[in-house]
This record gives C-alpha cells, structure tokens and sequence, in this order.
C-alpha cells in the first residue's frame, strides 16, 4: 500500500459527502476515486471534493488498482451486493450501517471476507469516537461496578413522504434500521447478545416500521431499554447504570458527546472531549490501523458483533 491510504467512496448521497468532509480531518488519508450510478453525480462528488478519478458505475471504481478501501455508502439494501462486488475485487471494505438488511446477508459478506483474507468492517462510527473510547475504558476498569441497565433512544422527525427513504419499503426503510441500530449497537457493546427480547414496535403509513420500544434481557439480570422512532426529535441520550455508579451521556449520544459519571454518593466528575467535523474519521483511523497491522477485522466492531446485531433487529422486527 501507499504511504497515503486511498479510499474509494461507492456512493454520493449524504453519507458520502459527510464522510468525504470528515476524511479531511485524518492525515494519510485520500479520497481517491468516487463511483455513482451515474457519470453525472460521480462528476459533481469529485468536482467537489477534488477527486482525481470518478465513474459512473461501481464497478468500475472497484476495479481501479489505485484504490486501497472502498466505503459502500449506498442505501441500505445496496449494501450486501456492493460490498460483496468491492470484496471480488479484492478491496478492503468499510460499510455503511447498518451493515446489511438481513443476518443471512450479514453472514454471507463475513464468510465471503473471510474466505478471501480482506478486510471487513460495519460502519459504527459511533464505536470509534472519543467519549465512547473513554467510556469503554472506564467500563473495563470495573469503575461502574456490575452493569445493572442501559438506556438509549434515537429519535427524529421526517416529514410523511412515501418517496422519502426511511419511509420507502424498496429502500429498507424504517427506523429500526437507521435509528435503531444505534441504541442497539450500543447495549450490544456493553452488555453482548441478549438471552430475551420483546418489543413495540408500530408501522408507519407505508408499512415499514416507525417506532419502537425494546426491552433487551441478559444472563446476567442486565436489562437493556432502547427506544427509536421517525416521528419526533427525541432526547438521544444514553445512560449506563451499574451497582457503583452511572454514565449519563448528553444527547446525542451516537455522535461526540460530553457525559458525566456519577458516583452512588452522588459525586458528579465531567468528561469533555474536542471535536473536528462530524466524528467519522474516527472510524477511518481504524481502518488505517488495521489495516497497517495486517488485521482483517477491528476488535472494537468485531464481524461477529455484527451479525449479532443484524440478528438481534430481526427478533425486534417480529413483533411488527
């Protein structure tokens, strides 16, 4: 590879554009090719990211042999096919969560990395950002003593379009997916695979799933209370409660965010953290990193975490 890590952005929706910004925050790395749909939208992505390559089509861009990562960025059920095309070509891949629409998908794309010795990685930017770090370190440190409950919600309000993507079945809408991966991804980071699941989920006027209320069961006793929804901005916090003390983590709690630990006396310590652009990069560096160590997985967003997670949303859309 070269000294400059060179990416590949599959895609020029909003994504894209936010993590092309966010890659300028992150030294040794480039955006070295754009692929869309059309040559068109390819050519207005790199005019504006000043992108020395575009094609209007995926497969070229995954073709290109100056592109070391490709960043599937494409809706949702674009994401097993485009991933799985950039893996035949023998390119790293970083996709965008959630991963894939289905666990089958979600095993198939790991099991084909594995095969063929690349690497793999679910686009959880969240994992990646500083507070997030720092409350992996206190977690591991015993500091909140035994986990007791995780409370997350992610909510925001979308106007009622049929053609709008979160509310269009044909591109893998609803809120669990885009949402509500979030609060999930979170509980699993902290508390693994729940033992129980039961839900609320409701429908939206399209039939796909618009809000939802989660209550997650472990063997350890743990409990997990995670809400998602299309229909209002909610408070997009996030608190962690153990026997010793608790993190409460200022909304929005997926994005970088101050939190606070507070003691079971009551003593409140404060953790801020500098921020650059939207936070994606974070999630680049460790691409970086991996890949400079020959690694085909990051063990922050391990591929079987992922899975577990595509199963886990799937027992949660049964109930609707």
């Amino acid at each position: 590879m070269s000294a400059a890590l060179r990416w590949g952005i599959l895609g020029t929706g909003e994504i894209a554009h936010t993590f092309a910004r966010d890659l300028t925050y992150l030294d040794g790395a480039i955006v070295a090719g754009v692929g869309s749909r059309t040559q068109a939208s390819a050519d207005a992505f790199a005019a504006e990211f000043e992108v020395s390559r575009s094609y209007g089509s995926y497969a070229e861009l995954v073709a290109d042999q100056e592109i070391d990562v490709v960043y599937v960025a494409t809706p949702h059920p674009m994401h097993f096919a485009n991933a799985t095309l950039a893996l035949e070509h023998g390119k790293a891949v970083l996709v965008e969560k959630p991963f894939t629409m289905t666990s089958k998908e979600a095993r198939d794309l790991v099991t084909s990395a594995r095969a063929k010795g690349l690497f793999l990685m679910e686009a959880m930017w969240t994992r990646f950002l500083p507070h997030v770090v720092a409350i992996r370190e206190l977690l591991s440190r015993g500091v909140l003593g035994e986990i007791v409950a995780v409370e997350a919600d992610h909510g925001q309000w979308f106007e009622r379009d049929p053609a709008f993507r979160l509310f269009a079945p044909e591109l893998g809408g609803g809120a669990l997916l885009d949402l509500g991966v979030y609060p999930v991804s979170f509980a699993s980071m902290i508390l693994g695979t729940p033992e129980r699941v039961t839900a609320l989920v409701d429908p939206t006027f399209t039939g796909v799933d618009g809000q939802a209320s989660m209550l997650f069961g472990y063997a350890s006793g743990s409990q997990a209370i995670l809400t998602c929804t299309l229909r209002a901005r909610t408070a997009t916090r996030a608190c962690i409660s153990g026997t010793d003390a608790r993190i409460e983590i200022d909304g929005d709690f997926y994005a970088p965010s101050p939190f606070t630990l507070v003691e079971r006396d009551g003593t409140r310590q404060r953790y801020e953290f500098p921020a650059s652009g939207r936070g994606l990069y974070h999630q680049a560096s460790e691409v970086a990193t991996r890949l400079a160590r020959g690694d085909l997985e990051s063990e922050a967003m391990p591929l079987d975490e992922t899975v577990s997670i595509m199963e886990t949303m799937e027992r949660v859309l049964a109930f609707l």
